[in-house]
């Protein structure tokens, strides 16, 4: 099937439950890309615990919540047709989920503030909703990309 007809593909409050699911994972992205590039040394002292004085290491850390914040973006998109945008979610679903097991990775090791727990955990919900998303558009008859 490669329809893009959402009444067709699900029914309403699956499609309201997906687009419901899409704007969150934005608003959550937006949470942390905003403080993330507008301070980025308070961002990264409550997630590490630590300052960041460096001006190199500034840009680099701020530079990532830039992609962060375009994946909020993304995840609009997504939030105007699940079926369409797949894509989207594969590499958005993707880089929380290697995200998560990176900063659980740094978590471990002491690396991190408590407050890397929240971000850690907020990830990995929205992972396992991404992968609950892909088994319902397999099962639609709907390619992944």
């Amino acid at each position: 099937m490669t329809t893009n007809d959402l009444s067709k593909d699900m029914g309403g409050r699956e499609l309201l439950s997906f687009r419901s699911l899409f704007v969150i994972a934005a608003l959550w992205n937006f949470a942390g890309a905003l403080p993330g590039l507008f301070d980025s040394a308070g961002m990264f002292e409550r997630e590490f615990g630590r300052n960041l004085a460096d001006p190199v290491m500034v840009a680099v850390y701020r530079g990532a919540w830039v992609t962060a914040l375009l994946y909020g973006f993304g995840f609009l998109i997504v939030a105007l047709n699940p079926v369409r945008h797949t894509g989207v979610i594969l590499m958005g679903g993707l880089g929380k989920g290697l995200f998560a097991l990176n900063l659980a990775y740094m978590c471990l090791n002491g690396w991190t503030s408590d407050f890397a727990i929240v971000v850690i955990a907020g990830d990995i919900i929205f992972f396992t909703l991404f992968v609950v998303y892909f088994v319902r558009i397999r099962q639609l008859g709907h390619s992944l990309i």
